[in-house]
Formats: structure tokens, sequence, C-alpha cells
């Protein structure tokens, strides 16, 4: 029999039991319903979970310096001086990585009025950094640019924690702060982060650009103490003391910092692109061997540290997530099966004389199971369409209504019209075998 032929008859058997074709095809539309909104609800909140992952920093790549050694001692990470502005220059153009920021740290006492605050972080680095880390956009104010970090401009972010300490329920833009002995213009916050997997206040931070803090406040690599507190010991220690060569008043030394010929930078930070974090590792690792003349064999003169392990336990939760969602919707489904199955029984049994009239005037076994299938088929399709629209729909109630991550999924939508499909089949497949082996005298007999 020609399909054509076939989706007639498997329509007008459809429409002349209207009330029942639509109760029997409410459960695949609220199966494929289901599946539809929870997955792109899962996916929704797979993609914020990511989107929170990347904020903590865990796509983030952390370039240390090398290791000093000496009698068999070593110094650890840091102890050698071997990263540089230009080698960040250089990552910036790896493919793998979105976004490199040179950092130069510093502790340091921060005051305000009658006011004063020792941050957990002091950054000196570049606007790429806010990339790095997602900051952006900020929560008030702007960035400091590329021509403040050209000219050492004195201007900084803050964080939150920072912003409430020194100006409590005012507004910092454009307020001034001392950082050691110079005087910077704030000109924006960032926006708050809370604390980071080992509980340290991401929002106690102060960000400069790094040629401010490295050539107006600490002209070298960070010292773990407080670097104001270093000094008034120091003084202590050797008052009076004369130095060998004229120096400049802080004055002077403040307003016109002298540029280091060959500036090193305390860490080099990038974030990876989505799905990349191996290959940025490869490329950083050959770049900065190359920029370094590392030959074949010898050590890396630095190193390199990642977040994967977050990040695959973050991924695997919600990968997990999805999943069971997926499965509730699924079990709605196989519901929707039963119920085909059970109304498609019910016709076959309703239409014995029409199938033995059939098979008497020359319709082949293989006929009669084609046209019980096409029926089940038709109406399970007409469910998953219905199931679409009542899906989305659903979806987007849900993310205007309860404000929940949402994604629309193609793969999702393909995928109900292909389960929609396959249910009619299996579901349909033994009432179709049942009406194509009834003997034909016996179904014209049947009352």
């Amino acid at each position: 029999m020609r399909p054509r032929a076939l989706f007639g008859i498997a329509l007008g058997a459809v429409a002349r039991n209207k009330t029942r074709a639509l109760l029997t095809t409410l459960g695949i539309v609220i199966g494929i319903a289901a599946v539809i909104a929870m997955t792109e609800i899962g996916q929704g909140s797979a993609s914020a979970i990511q989107r929170t992952i990347a904020s903590m920093g865990a796509d983030n790549l952390l370039v240390l310096p090398g290791t000093a050694a000496s009698g068999g001692i070593s110094f650890g990470a840091g102890s050698v001086t071997t990263l540089t502005p230009q080698d960040a220059a250089a990552l910036a153009d790896c493919p793998a990585l979105r976004a490199v920021a040179p950092i130069v740290r510093t502790r340091t006492q921060i005051v305000c009025g009658n006011r004063n605050w020792v941050p957990q972080y002091v950054y000196g680095t570049t606007p790429d950094y806010l990339a790095v880390r997602n900051w952006l956009p900020l929560a008030a104010g702007t960035p400091f640019t590329a021509r403040d970090l050209r000219s050492a401009a004195k201007v900084c972010l803050v964080g939150q924690t920072v912003a409430r300490q020194l100006w409590p329920g005012g507004d910092a833009v454009g307020r001034e702060l001392r950082i050691k002995d110079i005087v910077c213009r704030v000109t924006g916050v960032l926006a708050s982060k809370g604390a980071n997997m080992m509980g340290m206040d991401q929002d106690d931070i102060v960000l400069a650009p790094w040629t401010t803090i490295k050539y107006r406040v600490s002209g070298s690599a960070l010292a773990d103490q407080n670097q104001s507190a270093t000094a008034a010991a120091g003084d202590r220690l050797h008052p009076g003391a004369v130095a060998l060569y004229p120096t400049q008043s802080p004055t002077r030394a403040a307003d016109t910092p002298q540029p280091l010929h060959l500036p090193n930078v305390d860490q080099i930070a990038s974030a990876a692109q989505k799905d990349a974090t191996t290959a940025a590792i490869d490329e950083i690792a050959r770049v900065l061997r190359e920029r370094h003349h590392i030959q074949p064999g010898e050590p890396d003169d630095f190193s390199i540290r990642d977040m994967t392990e977050m990040t695959r336990a973050m991924a695997a939760t919600a990968s997990l997530m999805t999943r069971l969602l997926l499965c509730v919707a699924l079990i709605s489904l196989v519901v929707g099966g039963v119920g085909i199955m059970n109304i498609m029984l019910v016709s076959v049994t309703e239409r014995t004389r029409e199938i033995g009239l059939r098979m008497a005037v020359g319709a082949r076994t293989r006929d009669v199971l084609q046209q019980f299938l096409v029926e089940a088929i038709v109406l399970c399709l007409a469910g998953g369409l219905f199931g679409i629209l009542l899906g989305r729909g659903a979806s987007l109630l849900i993310a205007r209504v309860l404000g929940w991550s949402t994604e629309p999924s193609m793969e999702a939508l393909v995928a109900a019209v292909v389960v929609a499909v396959t249910v009619g089949l299996v579901f349909g497949f033994y009432p179709a075998f049942k009406a194509s082996r009834l003997n034909p005298i016996e179904a014209l007999r049947y009352e």
C-alpha cells in the first residue's frame, strides 16, 4: 500500500475518535514537554554552573617564575625572576588563551582620611585581568585603561570589602586613597565575588596598573609581609643610615618614576578558551621555553598551575543533574507509550470486523501491520509537536517567573521528534502485529 494511502487511512481513523485520540496523545504531550523543559533547564543550569566556575577562576592558568636552589636546598617557586611583561604579551597571541595579564603583587597599607586597611591582595596588572577573572561589568565606575598603564597613572579599582572598610555607606568612585606614599584615584568598584574555594575573600583587593605598582609603590618582587610595616622596622634597625649615592626625593620619585630597563613580574594570569585547558598549558610551555631559550631536555624556569580538578568535579555535578532531570522526564514518556499501546489494543478489538473485511478483499498481513503502525506513529507525532510547543512555553515561563537560567536546544527538539516516532513504533508494534495475525473468517464473524 502506498505511503500516502496509509497516512490517509490513519488520519481518518484518528479523526473518527477525536476525544480518544486527544486523551491518548496527552501522555506523549506531557512526556515530550517534560523532556524539552528538563533539557533546557538542565543545559541552562550547566551553563550557569560553568559561568560560576569561570568567575571563581577555575579556567585560570597561573604562570609562576622559576625556583632557585643552593647547596641542594630549593627556595620554592618564585624565588628567581624569570617572567616579564613581554612574556605576557607573547602569550596573548596563543589561540587557546582568551585573556592574559601580568601581575605585580605587593602587600601594604592603604589609607583614606582617618581610615586605613591592609588588603589581602594589592595587584598591579592590566585591564585584561578583568577578562581573565570574569570581573566585567564593574559594580560601579570604569576600569583603568591601556593609556593609564603606559603612563603609570595613579588610578586603581577596589573590591567590595575595601570599599566597605574605607567608605562605609558611601560611594567609592572618584575618591582618593593612599597606597604606601602614592595617592591614587578610585575609578571603579569591582563586582562582588565572595570567598573562593579556600575561604579567602576575593573582594579584599585593590587593582592598579602594573607600572604604577612596580615603579611607584613596590619597586621589587613581592615580600610576603606588609611592606609598609617592614619599612618602619628597617628604619628602627638602621637609624640615621646614609645613602652612598644621591637619591631622588620622595616627591620627585612619585611624580617621575624611573622605569626598569628589564622589568619582571611576579605572575602571569591567563584564562583558557572553553574546553581548551590542556592545549593552553602546552602552548604556554612552548612559548615560554622558546622565549627563555630553554634547550630540549633542560628543566623549565617557570611553573604552570591550573584548577582542572575543581573544573572536572563541577562539570560532573552539572552533568549528573542534567541526567537525573532527563530520567524523570523519560519516565513520563514511557507512561505515555503504555497509553498508546492500550488505546491501540482497544482500537484493534473495536475494528476486528473492519480488519477481517480488508483481509477478505485482498489486504495482506503486511498492509494491516503497516496501517496500525502508521496510526500509532501519527498519534505520537501529533503528541510530539504539541509537546514541543508546551515544553518551550514552560521553559520560557520558568525563566521569566522564577528567574532560572534556561537555554534552547535544537538537539532536544530533533530528539523529541525522533523519540515520538520511536515510541509509536515500539508501543504500536504489538497491537499492529496482533491485528495482522487475525483470521479473516473469525474476524468477519466477530460481534
